[in-house]
């Protein structure tokens, strides 16, 4: 269902939330919440994304805001800690924040560093999670497969679940996939999946056991289900740092999927400083609820952005709006 303009400008409110710790390169998150019939939906493409790929997060929004539930199969998601690139002395507290978790999800890769710092790190959630629990890790593209084969068999012996994204080419996965075939470890693929132009052309050429899926970037929940569902491999629901509004979408995403294997990367609120609601979708028990959000109008108020910012994204929000059509 399409939303008009004035629809979607006359309950935009934009927040900036700063984050506990250092991810992905940002202090504060900047996200735009508005309402539609269906309830409250969030617009939060990252900043350096030009209007055509944040279009697709505009029309997910919407989607969420003025469309109905898809089936639903399950009321809670098991979901995984997240382990930015800190130092190994600092995992323990990060960890904390995820109760009851029993994947951790590790980022690796990070520029500036080195092939040692994501072994201390990945050594220490090992050592903080027990021989039992799951870990995955996140290279974000930043390897090639020279080095993205050198860490996957330095990083193997902490028993790996799966390694996301460690090079950033369908053509590359393919072959980091096969160079490491002898391990135990899946490739999983994220951006070249929600950063693709055929968001299944990963799936047909065979460069990955598993894709990271997010509701934001592909467009919405039902854009989202379709391309899983045509994929034809095992899923895991991600998130974009999102606020509980933006994780409420991803939980219904994860809701809707017939089969999920995997612990989901919903989580993400226990790296902010703060929320848009007195009810967060913080991780309990190692999962969350799938349920809509209500927005608590102080916390609006409190986390309101800068008028300048504010202005910034009501006008991203325009140029973006426009290219829907």
């Amino acid at each position: 269902m399409q939303a008009n303009l004035d629809d979607v400008l006359a309950t935009a409110r934009v927040v900036s939330i700063p984050l506990r710790v250092r991810f992905r390169g940002i202090d504060t998150r900047e996200a735009v919440l508005f309402r539609g019939p269906a309830g409250w939906t969030e617009f939060s493409p990252f900043v350096e994304y030009d209007d055509q790929e944040s279009a697709a997060w505009l029309r997910a929004a919407i989607d969420f805001g003025w469309s109905d539930f898809p089936p639903l199969h399950r009321d809670r998601i098991l979901v995984n800690a997240t382990v930015p690139a800190v130092d190994a002395a600092d995992v323990p507290s990060i960890l904390s924040r995820f109760p009851g978790c029993r994947t951790a999800k590790v980022k690796v890769a990070e520029r500036g560093q080195v092939l040692a710092d994501d072994v201390a790190r990945v050594a220490a959630v090992r050592r903080a999670i027990g021989p039992e629990g799951r870990l995955r890790v996140d290279a974000n593209t930043n390897w090639n497969v020279d080095e993205a084969e050198h860490a996957i068999r330095a990083l193997e012996p902490f028993d790996l679940e799966y390694v996301e994204q460690p090079c950033a080419t369908v053509a590359e996965l393919a072959e980091i996939r096969e160079r490491v075939s002898s391990l135990d470890v899946a490739i999983a693929a994220d951006e070249s999946v929600r950063k693709a132009e055929d968001p299944l052309a990963v799936a047909r050429a065979g460069a990955a056991d598993l894709l990271v899926v997010k509701a934001q970037p592909l467009g919405g929940v039902h854009a989202a289900l379709r391309i899983a569902g045509e994929a034809g491999l095992p899923i895991v629901v991600s998130s974009a740092l999102d606020t509980s509004v933006g994780i409420s979408m991803g939980a219904h995403l994860a809701a809707a999927l017939p089969e999920l294997d995997y612990d989901c990367g919903l989580a993400t609120t226990a790296l902010l400083g703060g929320d848009v609601t007195t009810a967060p979708l913080d991780p309990v028990d190692g999962g969350i609820a799938v349920r809509r959000v209500e927005v608590d109008v102080d916390l609006l108020e409190h986390f309101t952005a800068s008028p300048e910012r504010t202005a910034w994204w009501l006008d991203r929000l325009r140029r973006t709006h426009a290219l829907l059509g």
